[in-house]
């Protein structure tokens, strides 16, 4: 196994970074898993403010929202691979530099078109980020600072996906949405400065990529995160809207998602099928996913709690500040602020996890994080009322925060705890695959929920109302179709008024519902960690303690 050479000028890196040089490198780390997580949620406030200024169509207004989440879900296999062979902090360095430079594509961006393709290729820098970075932790901290490590990394996930609505809806009101993409540059710079100074140059193992798997592996992935996203807006089976596309336009027939879920199914068999054949064949060094991994029974089972945990984990934030800016008459600013309770518990759970590391195991809190998700999932569909006080949505979306901030950072320890060092780039390529689709499904079902609950109970109450059914059809796909934002200016007409207000209460009912479904998946997820055998990953931190106990030679 050989190592990076040291930049020009740079000393050569101890056999383990110092104690204050590796904490420092984690600040590296969690910012550049910051940026990543903020800027999927950042945009989906900033897009009225876009369509606005550049006058974009709604497909490129859809784009401009999904491509980024499309291409991050596609290259984390071949990503994960790649940093086994030429070393992971070359690539998160790369992924950090490529990051700012697209977001300097993207703040100047002109006109939709170069925005599109400015976001395809922040999507790329987002996958070389974040499986590193899972590598980078596992391979710099050992026994239970490996445990206070990914506590800090998990609450940064939950932080940033809570902060990045606020800091949307700011800059919306405030300043240009142009400068959404412009803050990620200083950023970029620090943090690769950072990586450079603190991180120590990561091994490297020898082989090659796999071509037909690299191909096989992001065109499966990449049509499955497709579809898991396009499914609500183009229909899961016959087309129900036209798709656009570069000027290509799929107007009827069959939906471009069910085609897209097919090609997915076979190209990622085909890919399996393959990477077992070259397993079997006897040269694992050519595979772009070494399935022996899958023989790890924490790494196995945990990458199954983790697709069922993503689909309830994150799938509510997606329509919660709709729910709060159309129900409870919040602005962008404070749908984002009533978001800051999910931060505040993130951070509450990185220095609660930092003192339990030593005394307690990695399994134990990621079930407690999950138990306190379900608790606070279960208790938005208890408390959701078309008049809810701040003080308990406030309350419910802390004790949620701190969940996450336990389980998304305890649940990639304990995945990753018995991967070998030199397949530790595959290992998080992977372990960041199933997290990504598990969230993308369960953002994919949750909306689909939400908006379905939304059309069916204000149909059904405006028809109670015994308004016509042409105009309660019309008034129900006015609200459905905006994504409820139509509410307001139906409740400023006394005539429509009546129409807003069971809109509010069919939106209401429709988180409420949302929020018991999460709950059910968390539900799943912790039922499925008792799958993870704790003793391999308590054996695993226990040698590596053991190591770091031991005396080096020379």
């Amino acid at each position: 196994m050989s190592q990076d050479p040291p930049a020009p000028g740079e000393a050569p890196a101890a056999p383990a970074p110092r104690a204050a040089r590796r904490w420092i490198g984690l600040v590296a780390i969690a910012l550049g898993v910051a940026l990543i997580v903020v800027d999927t949620t950042i945009v989906n406030v900033i897009v009225p403010s876009v369509i606005e200024d550049l006058d974009v169509n709604s497909g490129q207004a859809q784009w401009i929202q999904e491509s980024y989440a499309i291409v991050f879900a596609a290259l984390l296999l071949l990503v994960g691979r790649f940093a086994d062979l030429v070393g992971a902090r070359r690539v998160f360095i790369a992924g950090v530099v490529a990051f700012g430079a697209t977001s300097v594509l993207a703040g100047l961006a002109p006109n939709g078109e170069l925005l599109v393709v400015a976001r395809f290729l922040q999507g790329a820098g987002a996958a070389m980020i974040l499986p590193t970075s899972l590598s980078l932790l596992n391979a710099t901290f050992t026994g239970r600072a490996r445990g206070q490590a990914f506590a800090v990394w998990g609450s940064t996930i939950g932080a940033a996906s809570a902060l990045g609505p606020l800091l949307g809806g700011w800059l919306a009101e405030h300043a240009t949405w142009r400068w959404a993409f412009g803050i990620n540059v200083p950023l970029s710079v620090l943090i690769a400065v950072g990586a450079v100074l603190y991180l120590a140059p990561s091994p490297r193992t020898k082989g090659r990529v796999d071509g037909a798997g690299a191909v096989l592996s992001v065109l499966g992935l990449g049509l499955l995160a497709f579809g898991l996203v396009e499914g609500r807006n183009h229909g899961w089976f016959a087309t129900t809207r036209p798709f656009d596309l570069f000027g290509l336009r799929w107007a009827g027939g069959p939906s471009p998602v069910l085609v897209a879920l097919v090609l997915s199914a076979v190209s990622l068999t085909a890919f399996v099928l393959r990477q077992s054949a070259i397993t079997r064949g006897g040269d694992p060094s050519r595979a772009l996913m070494d399935v022996r991994l899958f023989s790890i029974s924490s790494f196995r089972n945990g990458n199954v709690a983790t697709l069922i945990i993503g689909l309830g984990e994150f799938g509510i934030v997606a329509v919660l500040p709709l729910w709060l800016q159309f129900t409870l008459d919040y602005s962008a600013v404070q749908a984002g602020l009533a978001l800051v309770p999910i931060a505040v518990g993130s951070f509450v759970a990185s220095g609660v996890g930092f003192g339990l590391a030593a005394k307690v195991h990695a399994l134990h809190q990621l079930r407690i994080g999950l138990a306190l998700e379900v608790v606070g999932l279960a208790g938005l569909g208890l408390i959701a009322a078309a008049d809810s006080p701040w003080w308990t949505v406030a309350l419910v979306l802390f004790l949620y925060g701190i969940g996450v901030g336990f389980a998304t950072a305890q649940v990639t320890n304990v995945v990753l705890a018995e991967i070998p060092e030199n397949s530790a780039g595959q290992g998080s390529g992977i372990q960041s695959a199933f997290r990504q689709l598990g969230s993308a499904l369960g953002i994919a079902v949750l909306t689909t929920l939400f908006f379905t609950t939304l059309g069916e109970k204000l149909g059904d109450r405006l028809d109670g109302l015994g308004l016509p059914a042409g105009q309660a059809g019309e008034l129900t796909r006015a609200v459905t179709d905006s994504a409820g934002a139509a509410i307001g200016p139906l409740a400023d007409s006394p005539r429509t008024a009546p129409a807003a207000d069971a809109a509010r209460w069919a939106m209401t009912e429709g988180i409420a519902l949302g929020g018991y479904v999460a709950a059910a998946f968390v539900v799943l997820g912790l039922i499925a960690t008792a799958l993870i055998p704790s003793a391999g990953v308590r054996a695993a931190t226990s040698a590596e303690e053991a190591d770091q106990r031991a005396p080096v030679a020379g």
